[in-house]
Formats: structure tokens, sequence, C-alpha cells
């Protein structure tokens, strides 16, 4: 889903508090215009050419420009840049990203990529030569992350895009298909030109292994290694040219097969939840994009023994397991060789469905969550008095509580003339699904963007009473301090459940 209007805003504001206004300013010109070369960014900014230089490679360091130019026919090529809208919204992420590598890894892997969340890029002779206290730990730590693709080769310093052509065919689907493929938009183009081959995203050669040229190698024939990538040894045995980064697919893949878990969960059970998890477990590496529809095709000899894996998974038996795969899986989901897939765009489709149906339940009441509910289950739109007649709401009150809800850009309304003895003209309403969800998107993004703000004047205003030492603050600073803490802390508690629904709508 394309960045909103509040979506930019919030995006800005990152930028703003991670590097300061001059920063935000490049960056915000390229959020709202666009790719933009060197020169017109000057022009926009009405910075020196110096500081926007600074500004863009500061924005390129931690992954939120990507340069790139096109490859035209006629005419000098130009180098561009374009903001990376998702990336930004990542770098308020962080401590979930944190949580991920804790709970899967040791204390050695989270110290690695705090580093690169800190420093957004850096060769591994950088990371080595960190506050650590062992090179070789490091090293090890740094080999386990590559190995489970949450550290990835940084993409090409600047991509050359071939020029999208008006005239080229277009691709024919099957006859009456009623599917329209969405167009890449240019920063979705950028980043897979940009995106390094499978061989150099996840290869390396530490100092520990020889070269190509002789020796056997250890570490690095596990991690990434090609059979045919031997012209890459060269290239990665100088660590000092090669520059790493987070992989945020990799993290936020994790995040969304846990949202789809936990959705499984509440609607089934906790056997279901667990089959599910074992199952996305087992394929997270074969996974080849993100919001990928359905789950990898795996067998049950394979799901099996990942749920047994887990300390809870031990008590199911294979019957229990085959009675869970049942209630995930349909029938069309299971194929000849009885691999079992899940269709991971209705879990999340319905966990959607129930965010949109709360945030109504709470503004409107419950006679509007009861005619929203109706209308977003409903195939066709459909005339005021029998919304009120199959949700039992007082003819009265229904005009009403449809207007606030069209109002609110919660449904769309029509109106339809009938031609006769008598013309006549009534009222029909609807829901569209996807320019709701486009639209709680950006009220989510506007909240997220008033709790940060609100955060910072908070912060701002204690600022007297943070500089005290702790024996100090007694009193009526005491408890202006502790006033501070409790707001903060909810604020905070508030602005990931936000961030975790923006997630749900957007990036997964």
């Amino acid at each position: 889903m394309p960045a909103t209007h509040f979506g930019v805003k919030y995006a800005v504001h990152i930028i703003t508090s991670h590097f300061g206004n001059l920063v935000a300013k490049v960056c915000e010109s390229l959020l709202k215009r666009g790719p933009l070369t060197l020169k017109i960014l000057i022009g926009f900014t009405e910075l020196t050419p110096q500081q926007v230089k600074n500004s863009l490679l500061i924005l390129i360091q931690h992954n939120s420009v990507q340069p790139f130019s096109v490859d035209q026919a006629e005419g000098p090529k130009f180098t561009q840049y374009v903001a990376l809208f998702d990336n930004i919204l990542h770098r308020g992420r962080f401590s979930k990203f944190m949580t991920v590598v804790s709970q899967e890894f040791d204390k050695e892997c989270e110290l690695v990529i705090k580093d690169l969340l800190e420093n957004g890029r850096l060769t591994l002779k950088q990371i080595t030569e960190g506050e650590y206290a062992v090179k070789d730990a490091v090293e090890k730590s740094f080999l386990k992350l590559v190995d489970a693709r949450f550290v990835e080769c940084c993409p090409a310093p600047e991509v050359v895009l071939e020029e999208a052509s008006k005239d080229a065919p277009k691709k024919r689907g099957p006859k009456f298909s009623k599917i329209v493929e969405v167009p890449e938009t240019i920063e979705q183009r950028v980043v897979a030109a940009a995106a390094p081959s499978g061989a150099m995203r996840f290869s390396i050669l530490t100092d520990s292994e020889t070269d190509a040229h002789g020796g056997s190698m250890s570490t690095g024939d596990k991690v990434g290694r090609k059979h045919d990538a031997l012209e890459l040894d060269e290239e990665f045995a100088n660590n000092e040219m090669v520059l790493w980064r987070v992989n945020f697919e990799e993290f936020i893949r994790c995040l969304r097969h846990k949202v789809c878990v936990e959705n499984v969960r509440a609607r089934l059970d906790d056997g279901a939840a667990l089959v599910l998890r074992a199952m996305l477990k087992s394929t997270r590496t074969a996974e080849k994009k993100v919001k990928t529809e359905n789950s990898v095709p795996v067998s049950f000899s394979t799901i099996y023994e990942e749920v047994i894996n887990s300390e809870a998974g031990r008590n199911l038996t294979c019957d229990r397991v085959k009675a869970s795969l049942s209630l995930l899986c349909d029938e069309r989901d299971v194929d000849e060789d009885e691999l079992y897939s899940v269709d991971l765009k209705k879990i999340l489709e319905l966990a959607r469905n129930d965010e949109v149906e709360s945030i109504v339940l709470k503004r409107f009441g419950r006679d509007a969550y009861k005619i929203f509910r109706l209308l977003s289950t409903s195939s066709r739109a459909i005339e005021t008095d029998k919304i009120s007649d199959m949700t039992l709401v007082e003819k009265k009150e229904t005009p009403t509580i449809l207007y606030k809800l069209w109002k609110d850009e919660y449904l769309l309304m029509e109106r339809l003339a009938v031609t006769g003895a008598r013309q006549a003209q009534f009222l029909v309403w609807k829901v569209n699904k996807p320019i709701v969800w486009k639209h709680v998107l950006d009220e989510m993004f506007h909240a997220a963007l008033n709790l940060t703000l609100r955060l910072a004047y908070e912060d701002e205003q204690i600022k007297e009473v943070q500089l005290l030492p702790a024996h100090k603050r007694t009193g009526p600073l005491g408890k202006q301090w502790q006033r501070f803490r409790n707001v903060v802390y909810v604020m905070h508690a508030t602005l990931l459940k936000i961030d975790d629904a923006i997630m749900l709508f957007h990036d997964f």
C-alpha cells in the first residue's frame, strides 16, 4: 500500500528525531515529490549543495534512500534519489527486531544486530572491531545471523533501471480473469534492481577461511554458498570492501508469521496455532517474498517433526495434528502429494476486518458496528430500509448512523433513481475494503504521529528534572518525575500497539 498523507508526515518526524531538521528536509522533499536529481533537490530544499550531499549520505548509510539512474535511449543519464518509505518506518521498530533476535539467538548476536541497527551499514572488520571482547565469537555470531538471513549484503551503490516503455506488451491472463495486477512503483523497481543476487546476498568468507584458490572451506560453505560462485570468493575475502546491513524483510516475515499464529490461536485453538507455527518455521527460508498469499507446501512428516520440537507440541498426537490441519487447510490447499498449505492472505484479511470493526464499535457504537459488519460481508450495495430490517436498528436512527459512517469515509453511498409511472430516488450503501483500509491506515499514521509529538513535548517539559540526581527528586519534583514515567510508559505501550496495527495494514 502506497504512502498516505499522514504516513509521509510520520516518516519525516522519524527522520527528524533521529537525524535532525536538515536531513529531514531532504527526506521530506523525496517523499512528497518522488525521485529527484541532486540539482533539483537543492532547488526544492533551498539548502547548500554540501548540506544536501551530506544529508543524502546519511540517509543512504542508514538505508533510507537509494540512488539510481534510468537507461535512456537518448540523452545523458542523471543520478536520481528515491526515499525508501518502508525502511524509514522500520526505524521505529528496532525494539521489536531486537526482541525477535533475543528469542532466537544469544547475547552476542543481539550486540551484532544492535550495532548494525545503530550504524546502518558496516563491514565485517568494523563489526568485529567494535565493543566486543573476542573477535572469533563475534564472527560466529555474525555467521549465525547471515545463515538465518537476518543480516544481508548491502544493495548496489547505484542501479540502472531500464526505461519504462509505454508500448510494452501487456501480459494476458486466463480467459474471464478479473484479477488486475497492480503496477510496481518506482521505489519497488529500484529496490528489486538494487538487491544483490542470491549468491552474493548471504555469502561470506571470514579470515579463518582460506581463499578460493586453495585449502578447505568451513563456515563459508554453510552460509549461502553457491556451488559455482567461486568468482565471488575473491571479492568477499576482502571484508573491508563488502558492507552489511540488517535484513528488514526477514524481521517483517517473522512478525507476520507471529501475527498469523496468534490470530489462529484466537479463532481456533492452541493446537492449530502450534501446527501453523511449525509449518511456517519449517518453510521460512523457502518463502520468496514477505507478502506471500499461501504458505509454502510442506509434508505431514515435516510438520509433525517440527511440532514435537517444541515442549508444548510434544503433547500432540498425529491425530490431533491432522485434525488441526483439517481446520487450517481447505481441500484445495492439499495437493495430490499430500503437501499442506495455509491461506495466509485470508487469515490476515480476517484480522484486518476485526481491527476495523473494533474501531467502528468504539467510535460509533454497537448499532453502527452491526451495520458496518453487514455491509462489509455483503457482496452488493444495500438500500437504507433493508439495512434497518436486517440489523434490527430503528428506522429513524439508521440514516443518521449511515451518514456518520459515510462522512468519516467508512462507507460508500450511491443514489439510484427509479423511472416509471412514479419516479423515486433512494440511497444504497456499501463497503469498499481497500478504500476503507487505506483510510484506516492513514488514521493510524496520524495517531502514531500525535503520540510521538506528545512524547517529545512531555520529554521537553521534564528536562530540568531529568538532569537532577536521583536523590534530589523528592517532594513535588518526585511526584512530577513519577507522573512523567507513568505517562511515557503508557504512551510507549500504546505506540507499539498502533505500530502493530500499521504493520497489519501496510507491511503484511
